[in-house]
């Protein structure tokens, strides 16, 4: 189960067809995660931001979001009102693959819902229907749905960027599993990292933190190929490497500092053949060259300190 500090609202192992009614309706800023799985052979699945639950007559929907398998993958988004559709949006790639498992956030913006399928923008749909009268989810079709989050107040000005994530990369999202456990939290890297690899990790700082730490480490002894070190008092975002029991020169560099307490993260960590590049809320913040030459050392991530964990997400996890 995902922990007390999450999204404001969770639905969890969903029995398909879905119908949920969002908690005091969504609100600009708010995000909502998915997490699932693609059957091997799957015809089309559905995800609806609807206006009630009504079945007879049908409740309109004011987003559909519609990815099609088959000869012609596409993903088709549109609007039903007063039992009509409207006009259909196609986006000729659909990001999702048979047998594999993802995560989609939609961030609800004032004018429009913005879509993201593991850590990738994909596309952006204008408003047809006044937000606040949207209050049910609803999915169906050829999918298995693990996990569902509301977050309140996601975050702000950011989005993933398509040069940030390889297309296509195969990823596992893991909620965190209790909050007596989730920090320190460690997970392997199976294999270690490799040229194209990313890590996505959500959280949200404490309200009242001072710092927290992401790692990228090898499990089997005590270097740190990548620290990232956010100190909120500070407003310093240090990086580092721990290599043979000493630290090595920090490095301080930046335009802006991008966290704030109490306010929902999403870092995304690209692995590139010299360095890391490193995004916040989906703009690009620094790059970090490797100081451990040998990816396949970087078996394991973990994070420490004034955070609560939401999500981590990795092309090797």
């Amino acid at each position: 189960r995902m922990s007390q500090t999450k999204p404001r609202q969770t639905f969890l192992n969903l029995t398909l067809p879905f119908a949920g009614t969002i908690l005091g309706g969504l609100r600009p800023g708010e995000m909502v995660l998915i997490q699932g799985r693609v059957p091997q052979e799957p015809d089309r699945f559905q995800v609806d931001f609807s206006c009630g639950s009504s079945v007879q007559p049908r409740a309109d929907v004011a987003f559909h979001f519609n990815p099609r398998f088959g000869r012609s993958p596409c993903v088709v988004c549109n609007t039903l009102q007063k039992q009509r559709w409207g006009r259909e949006e196609v986006s000729p790639c659909n990001p999702f693959t048979a047998g594999s498992t993802f995560e989609i956030i939609v961030l609800v913006q004032r004018d429009s819902f913005k879509v993201a399928v593991d850590g990738m923008h994909l596309l952006q749909y204008n408003h047809r229907v006044a937000l606040q009268q949207v209050n049910t989810l609803g999915i169906s079709g050829s999918v298995q749905v693990s996990a569902v989050g509301v977050l309140p107040g996601a975050v702000p000005g950011g989005w993933p960027s398509a040069e940030l994530v390889s297309p296509g990369a195969a990823s596992r999202s893991v909620f965190v599993s209790s909050p007596d456990h989730s920090i320190p939290f460690r997970a392997g890297l199976r294999g270690g990292l490799s040229v194209g690899s990313s890590i996505t990790v959500t959280g949200r700082p404490t309200h009242n933190a001072d710092r927290f730490c992401v790692n990228l480490r090898n499990a089997n002894s005590s270097d740190i190929a990548l620290h990232l070190n956010p100190r909120l008092k500070k407003r310093v975002f240090v990086r580092n490497s721990f290599l043979r029991q000493s630290w090595g020169p920090e490095e301080t560099a930046a335009a802006a500092f991008p966290f704030t307490a109490g306010r929902y993260f999403e870092v995304i960590i690209l692995c590139e053949r010299r360095q890391f590049r490193v995004a916040v809320d989906g703009v690009h913040q620094l790059d970090y060259k490797h100081r451990v030459p040998d990816l396949e050392q970087i078996t394991q991530v973990e994070v420490l300190g004034d955070v609560q964990l939401l999500s981590v997400t990795s092309t090797n996890l």
